[in-house]
């Protein structure tokens, strides 16, 4: 009999990346003439992005530049679950990003709805914040890895744990 193969779907952010991408993005907006005198500010709390800038255009400005350095890092920008402008202390606005890691319930069962549509013959389960999907031959696997990718999640995915 085959042994069976599988993989996990899984939604990480690597932290260390998004780090690093908000120091660039910091040594950019102290040198850009457009940011001069300016308040802006990025800060990582635990899971969390404070953008902090003089008002509403240059918080868009401020986000800009963030997104991306975070593409550049290759840190999915899907991922970022942004709150509503808030008044901050001395006439600035902050406004956080919320990091989302793991796949909550919702997009697990959209990723289930898609592998049972696509009529290929594997099972899947969900396992805390993420879904393993395993079947008997590794096309079958691939054929799901395209069908995922294709679908429109409000989530990045990747793939990992293939054997």
């Amino acid at each position: 009999m085959a042994k069976e193969s599988s993989f996990d779907i899984v939604s990480k952010v690597e932290m260390s990346e998004v780090s690093n991408a908000i120091q660039i993005a910091l040594k950019e907006i102290q040198t850009r003439y457009d940011f001069k005198g300016s308040k802006s500010d990025i800060k990582l709390d635990g899971e969390e992005i404070v953008l902090i800038s003089d008002d509403e255009f240059k918080m868009n400005q401020l986000k800009d530049v963030l997104l991306s350095k975070l593409i550049k890092r290759s840190v999915p920008v899907k991922n970022l679950d942004y709150s509503k402008l808030e008044g901050a202390s001395g006439g600035t606005v902050r406004q956080r990003a919320k990091l989302v890691q793991g796949i909550d319930k919702e997009n697990a069962k959209k990723i289930n709805a898609i592998i049972k549509n696509s009529g290929v013959k594997v099972k899947s389960q969900v396992q805390d914040d993420q879904v393993r999907v395993t079947g008997k031959s590794k096309d079958d696997l691939q054929q799901i890895i395209s069908a995922v990718r294709e679908a429109d999640l409000s989530i990045d995915v990747q793939f990992v744990n293939f054997r």
